[in-house]
């Protein structure tokens, strides 16, 4: 065989492969798209019912120790976002949020002391990742203006959210929940061909913190 003629071999080959591919990648789309589009359906039906019931919340508590009052959840909203994908437009997120306030009455201020730093510092991130309003105050030592103690002021309302990222290419849908069991972010990758209203169900479950064996 010629030099010319095994470059064409290796070149039709290498068209067959990439053919191949491609094939792959538009059948796991496919999946993905009719996954995507069955939680956006759900999710929008989920938040329209959960609006109207209001659900009971976990139970809170920014340091282990200081409760919260006993907490609901209300204002429940979906959005979903699209992007382009090989000249296609096909779903990139789908998300679900809602606010957490007081079962009971307006919600109301609270303080919090700290007196060590990795304390500190976890219970910070809680007020962010939570969307909790609050102030920061320290307290130094007069002399040395070592940090003594941390005074957090908050206010007992946070929100909660559902973040559904779509990955086409690996046909997979990757789940991330914030604060459905407290101040906390758990993630969890499913199948695009394993996601069905059965899952869907354990996942609702989970938002209004149910026992459920989504995550």
């Amino acid at each position: 065989m010629s030099f010319l003629n095994q470059l064409k071999s290796q070149a039709t080959a290498a068209q067959s492969q990439e053919a191949a591919l491609l094939q792959s990648l538009e059948e796991n789309t496919v999946q993905t798209e009719s996954a995507c589009q069955a939680v956006w359906y759900y999710m929008g039906d989920l938040a329209k019912q959960l609006g109207v019931i209001g659900p009971a919340g976990p139970k809170f508590s920014l340091d282990g120790k200081t409760s919260w009052p006993d907490m609901k959840l209300v204002n429940f909203r979906a959005d979903t976002r699209k992007k382009k994908l090989r000249d296609r437009e096909v779903y990139d997120t789908i998300t679900m949020g809602w606010d957490i306030v007081p079962k009971v009455g307006p919600p109301g201020p609270g303080v919090l002391s700290v007196a060590f730093s990795p304390d500190v510092e976890q219970i910070e991130k809680r007020l962010t990742f939570g969307h909790v309003a609050y102030e920061r105050e320290d307290q130094r030592h007069r002399e040395t203006r070592a940090l003594k103690t941390v005074n957090f002021a908050y206010t007992t309302q946070a929100r909660g959210n559902l973040t559904v990222t779509a990955d086409h290419d690996k046909r997979v849908l990757v789940f991330r929940l914030a604060n459905v069991n407290g101040f906390e972010i758990s993630s969890s990758t499913w199948p695009a061909d394993n996601v069905d209203d059965d899952v869907l169900d354990q996942l609702a479950k989970r938002i209004v913190a149910q026992p459920n064996w989504f995550v």
